[in-house]
Formats: structure tokens, C-alpha cells, sequence
């Protein structure tokens, strides 16, 4: 767009098309691809339609601060502050683009709200901090009733997750190869979102459940070596497991191990994921190192985590004096029936 013509405006189509374009260059996941534009194409329609032109007509100089914010009004209204959010940061970075290729003289979105959006809070297996013992150790029993069992490759599925903190993405993108270094020693290499690359060290008993696995499926499927470019986790017929086969496998095992009413709300592979970051906030992790671990751009999540955990403020509230008190009533026995002098 830059060597436009003056003359000729720029109409949203085509700005649309060549800011996706330019997206490409960052390897962005086709799903999310798609986000940026239906998200820019939903916001996009309203506005042309509130300008009283064809989407196809609407030129990126109408683009004002009142059309732009009384569009996002409109979208707004039937959807949650994340979805809004979500088209809000869109939106913002594709009229920058706009700016930057000379379409426009300056970016609306300054004019345009948006929603605050509540912290999140961890969602970690319910319960007293048992679940993810009770489930890897009936599992490893070979509770999950499958129709072609194979208790090797459930287990490494579920002790990675718990052991690594590992995104569901994350997970079925591991090759063999992704494990690495000497015996003892050895780091997961994961590439995150946006592609961002983290290692995570393992230690001895990971090592010993993903050797076991892999000689599990070097026996199930014939084979005499596996590449190290092969997908580490596979399907029950040698195929890389996808995103609902995942799925499905893990809800199965929390069913057969008996902690699905363990699993909160809107969480089923990502809880093993909050599970891993609230148990070692418990025992000391610092907001820095759970950002590391994670994969997180921001520390603020990794701060989620250790506020939910409420070191500091239980430390805090053990300094009461009145529980000097109750400790020492606790092995007086029953204090009722006592007159003032003390006497029953």
C-alpha cells in the first residue's frame, strides 16, 4: 500500500488482505490466522454498514475514532470481554499497519474502550493436592479400561504434563528428538506459541517412563528404531495423536482413575498444566521462574499462581496471638462448663 495513490483510496479489503499477508511472515498457526480475520472482517462489516457503504466500498480514511469505537459498540454487545478483547488487539494492529503504510494519518483504536477483563484464577485439580498422585498411580495400575490398552503411552501423556507444565499444543508437537542430553541431565526442547523455543529439564524417573514407552511401541508396531523426527506421542495405530484424540485420552483416565470431579470447569488437558504451576508455587517457585518454566510473555501469570497459593498472607495470619491460645485450649479439654475461677 505504500505507493498508493492519494487519489485512489485504499478500501478494507484490500488492506485486510495484505496485513494478513504480512502475519504470515510471523509463522502464526493457521487457526490463528483465521482469528485475526474474522475478527477484522466482523468489526470491519459493521462499520461499513454504520457509514452506509458495502464492506467491499469502505474506504480505510472513514476509519475514524467514532466509526471505529461505535462499530466495536455494536460487536460488543453479544459477546464476552475476552472475544472483544481479542478483536480489540486485532483491530489495533491492523489500523497500525494502515498507519504505517500511509492509508491513514493516525491509529482511531486510542477512542475505542476496552473491556477490563477479570484475572483468571489457576484451576488445578480440586481437592487436598492428591489427585494427580491418585490418578498417575492408577493409571500405571491400568484403570483406563481401553479397548487396545497401552498404559506406557498414558502415562508418559499425563507425567510430561504434570512434570513440564506443557500446553496441549505444546505436547503433540514433541518429537523423539525434542528429548534430549545426557542420562540424568536431560531437558524437553518445546516450541511454544508464537514459536517461541523454552527448555524444560526432566529428571530420572521421566527418562525411564519415555525409554519404556518407546520400547512399548517399538513392540506394538514391529519397528526396530524410531526416527528422532517421528511424533513422540502417537495413536494406538502409529499415527501422531491429535488435539481430540488428547483430549479423549485424558478425560478417560480421569474418569477410570476416579478424579473427574477433581477437573474444574473449562479445563481438561490444561488443568495437569495449572496443577504443575499451583503445586510448585506451593513449595517455593518464584513468579520469575513459573513465567520461565511456562512459556509466559508476562510474569503477571506466573504472580497468579503464587496469589493463589497465599504463602505469605497464611504466614501472616499464623502470627495471631489468639491461636497461642487456642493451642494451649486444645489440650485443656472441653471449655464449657467452667465458672469463673476456672472450676467445673
Amino acid at each position: 500500500m505504500n505507493d498508493h495513490d492519494p487519489a485512489s483510496p485504499v478500501r478494507f479489503p484490500q488492506a485486510c488482505a495484505e496485513f494478513l499477508a504480512g502475519l504470515r511472515t510471523k509463522k502464526l498457526s493457521p487457526h490463528t490466522l483465521a482469528g485475526y480475520d474474522r475478527d477484522l472482517r466482523a468489526v470491519g462489516d459493521l462499520a461499513a454498514a454504520l457509514a452506509g457503504v458495502s464492506t467491499a466500498d469502505l474506504e480505510i480514511r472513514q476509519l475514524s475514532g467514532r466509526l471505529v469505537r461505535a462499530a466495536f459498540a455494536d460487536f460488543a454487545g453479544p459477546r464476552s470481554a475476552a472475544s472483544v478483547n481479542r478483536a480489540w488487539s486485532a483491530w489495533n494492529q491492523f489500523l497500525t499497519f494502515c498507519v504505517a503504510e500511509g492509508a491513514l494519518e493516525g491509529n482511531p483504536m486510542a477512542a475505542v474502550p476496552r473491556p477490563r477483563q477479570p484475572a483468571k484464577a489457576p484451576k488445578p485439580l480440586l481437592g487436598d493436592g492428591s489427585a494427580a498422585t491418585t490418578l498417575l498411580e492408577r493409571v500405571a495400575a491400568g484403570a483406563r479400561k481401553a479397548r487396545d490398552p497401552w498404559v506406557e503411552r498414558d502415562l508418559v501423556v499425563l507425567a510430561l504434563a504434570l512434570v513440564t507444565g506443557m500446553r496441549s499444543a505444546e505436547l503433540l508437537g514433541l518429537t523423539v528428538g525434542s528429548i534430549g542430553g545426557a542420562p540424568g541431565d536431560r531437558r524437553v526442547q518445546v516450541v511454544g506459541k508464537g514459536g517461541k523455543t523454552r527448555s524444560l529439564p526432566v529428571e530420572p524417573p521421566i527418562e525411564h517412563l519415555v525409554d519404556r514407552y518407546l520400547e512399548s511401541r517399538r513392540q506394538r508396531f514391529g519397528l526396530t528404531s524410531i526416527p528422532r523426527s517421528a511424533a513422540l506421542l502417537v495413536d494406538t495405530s502409529g499415527e501422531p495423536l491429535r488435539r481430540g484424540g488428547l483430549q479423549y485420552l485424558v478425560r478417560q483416565c480421569y474418569r477410570h482413575a476416579g478424579v473427574h470431579d477433581r477437573v474444574q470447569k473449562g479445563t481438561l488437558v490444561h488443568a495437569l498444566r495449572h496443577e504443575f504451576a499451583t503445586r510448585l508455587a506451593e513449595r517455593g517457585a518464584t513468579a520469575h521462574e513459573l513465567m520461565e518454566l511456562l512459556g509466559h510473555s508476562s510474569i503477571v501469570t506466573g504472580q497468579a499462581y503464587v496469589a493463589s497459593t497465599a504463602r505469605e498472607v497464611r504466614h501472616a495470619a499464623r502470627g495471631n496471638p489468639a491461636y497461642e491460645v487456642l493451642e494451649r485450649l486444645k489440650d485443656d479439654g472441653p471449655v464449657g462448663g467452667r465458672d469463673e475461677d476456672g472450676a467445673r
